[in-house]
């Protein structure tokens, strides 16, 4: 254990999970309000306590299965691209929230949340699962720091995500990364990886020129995310203008 904690790597991998964690996760503080939003005050109190906590119970059986499952040769490319997915949307604005219907019934409002959190959390569970590299210490750490941060801190968060913009940009270029990390380092890749010259540390992990391909990787990961989101924001607002234009 004091190995670990002196080492970079476990620190680093316990950022990037809480910061998945927050960024991921500030949504669905919304989705327990508008749920509950209908309940007498003392009845909100009880669904957002029983909902919220209910709801972090499932995220970590789904982040443990989640974690098992990338073990598997392919799933990790597959997730990858899930998240290179997630992080390009997360840049581009929708609309959303609305349709969560409130509820005046205790157990209705709880279920909703959970339904809600269940369909939400799909990116939450997986990158988190990424970012852990299947250290188990390191993901349940990661989450027990993180649930409090979310639960009392996501509607802060939310302004600030609205008053500066450049966090949702961090936010983005962070699942990038992980998905990035995630993509090079699937085993199903191991043998081509070697076949096409690039070596192995005594960690495993693959490196080209000197360089670790992990990083490299994550770097470019990250990069791509924000230019691409960015872009496919600019051609969404441009096409936006130029119907709007043709109407008026």
């Amino acid at each position: 254990m004091a190995e670990m904690l002196t080492s970079p790597e476990f620190w680093l991998g316990l950022a990037k999970i809480i910061g998945v964690n927050v960024v991921l996760s500030g949504d669905n503080a919304v989705v327990i309000a508008l749920a509950a939003r209908s309940l007498p005050p003392k009845q909100q109190k009880l669904a957002i306590f029983w909902g919220s906590g209910a709801a972090i119970v499932m995220r970590i059986v789904l982040t443990l299965f989640a974690v098992t499952l990338l073990g598997l040769p392919w799933l990790k490319l597959v997730g990858s691209l899930l998240l290179f997915w997630i992080g390009v949307k997360l840049l581009v604005e929708e609309e959303g929230g609305d349709d969560i219907e409130s509820s005046d019934n205790l157990i209705a409002a709880i279920k909703t949340i959970l339904i809600a959190d269940l369909v939400m959390s799909l990116d939450n569970v997986i990158a988190v699962a990424a970012a852990a590299q299947g250290n188990i210490t390191l993901l349940v750490l990661g989450l027990a720091i993180s649930i409090p941060l979310v639960i009392f801190g996501a509607t802060l968060l939310l302004k600030l995500m609205e008053r500066y913009p450049v966090i949702i940009t961090i936010g983005a270029a962070l699942i990038g990364m992980v998905a990035g990390e995630m993509l090079v380092t699937d085993i199903a890749l191991k043998d081509w990886q070697a076949g096409i010259g690039i070596s192995f540390g005594e960690d495993g992990k693959p490196r080209i020129g000197g360089l670790s391909l992990e990083l490299t990787a994550g770097a470019i990961g990250a990069a791509g995310v924000v230019l691409y989101g960015k872009w496919a924001n600019a051609r969404r607002e441009a096409r936006a203008a130029a119907e709007q234009e043709a109407k008026g």
